[in-house]
């Protein structure tokens, strides 16, 4: 199945606690249904001091599920689905809200 949200896409929180936040999707891991947003589901790590790094508490976003997040419509602003439609002899991706095609 084709990828609906795609490294790069702006997206907004559904759930969790986190829920209205939104961000730029740094990664996704398909294998597991999930993905890292950037600046949401933070979490701290901390690191030991070595010669190479500082150490301390480390602040650094964790994965979250691709159920909980939804892509921002890029004519409206909330959220939407997305969709696959054919343009020519191109596949392309579109948000359902407006029917605005997504980048690509």
């Amino acid at each position: 199945m084709a990828a609906k949200l795609r490294k790069g896409d702006k997206v907004v929180v559904l759930a969790g606690k986190d829920k209205g936040r939104e961000g730029e999707i740094l990664s996704v891991l398909p294998s597991k249904g999930k993905a890292i947003v950037e600046g949401v589901n933070v979490v701290i790590r901390h690191s030991r001091q070595t010669q190479n790094s500082q150490g301390g508490r480390i602040a650094k976003p964790a994965a979250i599920d691709l159920s909980n997040i939804a892509l921002v419509d890029p004519k409206e602003g909330g959220p939407t689905r997305v969709g696959f439609r054919m343009e020519g002899d191109k596949k392309v991706r579109y948000a359902k809200k407006s029917g605005e095609v997504i980048n690509g």
